[in-house]
């Protein structure tokens, strides 16, 4: 009859281990209804904001299931950050190939330095927003964007020659878009903090 007496016991042991995974689980997926709440929040404001890019690219993040809205911000100029050093190198990359003609490389050398000032604008947004100075933040992220546009435009002054770095000026406005729109969203509810 003893075994019987820790029967509720063995039970109720199994069941509290369970339960840190059920909470991580609907934290999780509460957490998944934050990040897409937030992109569709920026989707409905926004013509160019791409909401599938805004969900998957935030989701990717670990940290992202596991911050709040200006958390969100956070990843979202970690991205950019990681995106435009990427696109340093890979420019990099394209100019010593010497596989392009004088005038993309040229442009790419153009873009090089676009890309280096995104990584310090980047830098200098991440610096400013964790100081609660949100207006600077929006104005470096904004310098961003331009900067993205501006490697784009440079490929442009030569009818029909296309870019190889459309999709790293693609990604580089979009995650800076995302940016810019949580830090709007933060500005707009002074209650929410780190």
């Amino acid at each position: 009859m003893r075994h019987f007496y820790f029967l509720p016991i063995a039970i109720f042991m199994l069941l509290s281990s369970l339960t840190p995974t059920t909470n991580s689980y609907f934290m999780m997926k509460q957490q998944e209804d934050v990040i897409n709440s937030t992109c569709q929040q920026c989707a409905d404001v926004s013509t160019v904001f791409d909401y599938d890019l805004c969900v998957t690219s935030l989701q990717a993040v670990p940290i992202s299931h596991h911050v709040n809205l200006p958390g969100l911000a956070i990843v979202a100029m970690e991205l950019d950050l990681a995106n435009a050093t990427s696109t340093v190198r890979t420019i990099e990359k394209l100019i010593a190939s010497k596989e392009f003609d004088p005038f993309v490389v040229d442009c790419l050398r153009d873009c090089l330095e676009h890309y280096a000032n995104a990584v310090s604008k980047v830098v200098l947004a991440i610096g400013a927003f964790l100081s609660d100075h949100y207006g600077a933040a929006n104005m470096f992220l904004s310098a961003v964007v331009e900067e993205s546009m501006s490697c784009e435009a440079e490929f442009r002054q030569k009818k029909g020659e296309p870019t190889p770095l459309v999709k790293e000026n693609y990604y580089m406005f979009e995650i800076s878009i995302i940016g810019l729109c949580i830090i709007n969203l933060v500005t707009m509810d002074p209650s929410l903090s780190f």
